[in-house]
């Protein structure tokens, strides 16, 4: 294994320039618990950003795996392929939807959702009822679509000209209805991570769907940080008991592995026929084997779990000096502090703990699996770091 040094002088020459890395480099680790390459212990309250559902070296996940990688690791979506169908099927089941598209992103599963909305529209409509309206403060991707998708004027610069056909609103009612008079389709993240991880209020969510189904716009929620668990719930729609036509998903599915789904509720589930979307590597039998490891462990025993460490953490993060807030939902936490989010960032890894950063709040995105140890030996150093 190279040194710290050598791995960051490779960094820079030969990778392109698009993050902005902390100066750690990882080699192994186990659950929440990571190793650096100078094999220093860090404890992971990032999970990769809600990828690492059930941490590092999880047993399970990587017996699934490997068990695939030793039959066939990729084939084309010509043919069919056991792993891809039975994830399906564990997804619609767990969460009721009627059938589901394979990507490799989350970007690729909302590209997917924007595209069937349209051809419902169309279908049903006609031209001139196209428009996807997107709160303010949300994030649904990198891709032209998907960015423009995105209600931060931050994410906006320099790649001009941007899609058409996309509104902004407040996470209103009035505000949603001025926007959505040739709406095809509304997407919302229940709770908003990149904006901040910000939980849209209940009474919101529920008019909103209300006023979709009313003028026949479909309610598409963007479950691809929130949704896994995350929230206690498997998706985070089900906190506020609503039914979507679209769900998209991605980031902790496979566990770590990359894929993205898109799962189409009644009413959605024909609309796109052979020839309307693709994706080279949806569907993907390894990262199928991965997700089914990950969603069949999803239990209600499981969630249950979630929740309570959920109450732990946040009862002992209000204690806390400095901290004037704590937002979002389940394990996906947001610390409004006093001090600067990313000097905070940077004293927790100094001291041995990963945290994320969303503008001004410190965001945590543990492994829903961590242990009481691995909590309270972060919280720990977040606590000395916030004093």
């Amino acid at each position: 294994m190279d040194d710290f040094e050598t791995i960051k002088q490779l960094d820079e020459t030969y990778l392109a320039h698009t993050y902005g890395r902390y100066p750690v480099a990882f080699e192994g680790g186990e659950g929440a618990t990571l190793y650096g390459v100078d094999g220093r212990e860090y404890v992971d309250f990032g999970a990769g950003i809600a990828v690492n559902l059930f941490g590092v070296n999880d047993p399970e996940w990587k017996a699934a795996v490997k068990g695939q990688l030793d039959k066939i690791q990729h084939v084309s979506n010509y043919y069919y392929s056991e792993p891809t169908v039975r994830l399906a099927e564990l997804l619609c089941k767990k969460t009721g939807a009627k059938r589901v598209f394979f990507g490799n992103s989350g970007a690729e599963a909302n590209e997917c959702a924007f595209k069937t909305a349209r051809k419902y529209s169309f279908m049903k409509y006609g031209a001139g009822r196209s428009d996807i309206v997107s709160l303010n403060g949300s994030f649904h991707g990198r891709t032209l679509f998907t960015l423009t998708a995105t209600g931060q004027d931050e994410f906006h610069k320099y790649f001009d000209p941007f899609a058409g056909g996309v509104k902004y609103a407040d996470p209103n009612l009035a505000s949603v209805k001025k926007a959505a008079e040739k709406a095809c389709a509304v997407v919302i993240e229940c709770v908003q991570g990149e904006g901040g991880v910000k939980a849209l209020s209940a009474e919101f969510v529920r008019a909103l769907a209300a006023f979709c189904r009313e003028r026949d716009i479909l309610l598409i929620c963007d479950e691809v940080q929130c949704g896994m668990g995350r929230t206690g719930k498997f998706c985070a729609y089900e906190n506020y008991g609503v039914v979507p036509d679209i769900v998209t998903l991605a980031k902790g599915l496979a566990g770590g592995l990359p894929i993205g789904a898109c799962l189409f509720f009644a009413g959605t589930e024909n609309v796109l026929q052979p020839g309307d979307h693709g994706s080279t590597f949806g569907g993907n039998p390894v990262a199928c084997a991965g997700g089914i490891s990950v969603v069949s462990r999803i239990t209600d025993e499981f969630l249950l779990e979630v929740q309570g460490k959920s109450a732990y953490m946040r009862a002992k993060l209000k204690g806390f000096d400095g901290v004037e807030e704590v937002t979002g939902m389940g394990l996906m936490i947001g610390i409004h502090i006093k001090k600067p989010a990313k000097e905070v960032a940077k004293k927790c890894l100094e001291r041995g703990l990963l945290v994320l950063t969303a503008h001004d709040v410190v965001r945590l995105l543990p492994p829903l699996n961590i242990t009481k140890n691995e909590m309270d030996d972060g919280l720990s150093v977040l606590k000395e770091v916030l004093k």
